[in-house]
């Protein structure tokens, strides 16, 4: 199955060509942290808005050390990565481990240490050295550590093939790496923005071979590629700190270019209806809304529609639900509506009761917004304009991770924990 760009006669073909080989019993698969169209929405899914450790808890599995990457799944397989420490030392070592979780008990089906190995440069004390998330089209399962290699897998957890050639990242005061490849049809998407020479790469999915590379004039960016399809053509979506940037699919070459975002970009695009929305939020705020018809330089010209300069997100990505887009204030657990089409608010910079300190990107499902933050708690709010709290959830420890709504189940990835809710 393709996912991670929005629905479009392109994605149906593909849906056909592939996902019709190993097409599993479910509503839908979750196979990218930002879900099946990478707006962050399941059209499908009806997870439980109410619950803890007594509460619509199916199963509760420990996961040994320390990630980020959010949990995806596919079929009866529920797929996250870690960073276990093995040494001591200023920087451990580390085992970096892709584990594969049965769906309907949580129970280990397999673990793959895909290398073991000294991390280069530290981390910032709340990013681990697991923070990229897999992805999967259901034929494989893809798993980045950066510096530490793109490893593929099938989906029993042989190894097909890996690449640890790529240069080690030096990103900006230590704070680690986080940006995740994006799949779509035969092509691995690979961001590699840093402190160095930034690149985007384009590879084959099957065997690993670089397909196309382009140099980025970017510094580090933590934000994941969004592939979309307008008029035939697809188009990676990249933010940067000097320019949100469009690239062609089967070329690398730069289409658009627009200014304006803020200092080390970590917010990832969102789409629908030929418009991109691409936003950051430290030291300083922008969210502009981009016809991705345009091409050359877009500031000041009809195709940005309408920009935001206050109360725009930092770590955590905007979710676009039909023509509401929500996001949060910085790490603030401040939240904004706005309508799509006009940018005009719903409902701005609200505080949410139980949200203070956020890392994870909001997701819809069921009629419902579900929010986390780093002290564990799960805030379940209405999708719809008006601001209605539904739920407040409190887990116990930290959520950096975006949660996965898959059928009538929450997947959620905790410090500690990989935690199946389910109605």
């Amino acid at each position: 199955m393709t996912t991670y760009f929005a629905p479009s006669l392109f994605r149906a073909s593909m849906l056909l060509l592939v996902g019709g080989l190993a097409f599993p019993c479910h509503a839908e698969n979750w196979g990218h942290w930002r879900g099946p169209d990478g707006n962050a929405v399941s059209d499908s899914a009806n997870p439980p808005t109410q619950f803890n450790h007594s509460e619509n808890l199916r199963w509760k599995t420990p996961i040994p050390g320390r990630g980020s990457g959010s949990p995806i799944v596919w079929g009866d397989d529920v797929f996250v990565v870690s960073a276990i420490p093995v040494s001591g030392g200023e920087i451990p070592k580390h085992q970096f481990v892709l584990f594969c979780f049965n769906r309907k008990t949580g129970g280990e089906r397999w673990r793959r240490v895909a290398v073991e190995a000294t991390p280069h440069q530290e981390t910032h004390s709340t990013n681990g050295f697991a923070s990229a998330s897999p992805v999967t089209d259901g034929n494989y399962v893809y798993a980045s550590f950066g510096s530490r290699g793109l490893y593929c897998y099938t989906m029993t957890g042989d190894l097909v093939w890996k690449r640890t050639d790529f240069p080690p990242m030096t990103t900006r005061n230590g704070f680690g790496e986080g940006s995740s490849p994006t799949l779509v049809g035969n092509r691995l998407i690979m961001p590699w923005d840093h402190e160095g020479q930034s690149k985007l790469y384009s590879l084959d999915s099957s065997t690993g071979a670089t397909i196309w590379e382009i140099n980025r004039d970017e510094p580090t960016n933590w934000a994941t590629p969004l592939v979309v399809e307008h008029l035939g053509q697809l188009e990676i979506i990249m933010n940067g700190e000097n320019f949100a940037r469009a690239y062609d699919f089967e070329s690398g070459a730069e289409l658009w270019r627009c200014a304006g975002q803020t200092q080390r970009p970590a917010a990832s695009p969102v789409y629908r209806n030929g418009v991109v929305y691409i936003a950051s939020g430290f030291r300083g705020s922008y969210l502009g809304a981009f016809r991705v018809a345009g091409r050359g330089d877009l500031q000041g010209t009809a195709n940005v529609l309408w920009t935001i300069e206050r109360d725009t997100p930092d770590i955590a990505s905007p979710l676009l639900s039909e023509d509401r887009l929500y996001f949060y204030k910085a790490r603030a657990g401040l939240l904004t509506c706005v309508d799509a089409t006009s940018g005009k608010p719903h409902y701005n910079a609200q505080r949410i009761r139980g949200l203070d300190n956020i890392y994870a990107s909001p997701v819809a499902a069921g009629g419902h917004v579900y929010l986390s933050d780093r002290d564990g708690t799960v805030v379940v709010i209405k999708d719809s304009p008006r601001l209605e709290i539904v739920a407040t959830n409190e887990l116990g420890e930290t959520i950096d991770a975006t949660p996965a709504p898959v059928d009538e189940e929450l997947f959620i990835r905790g410090e500690k924990h990989l935690f199946c809710f389910s109605r």
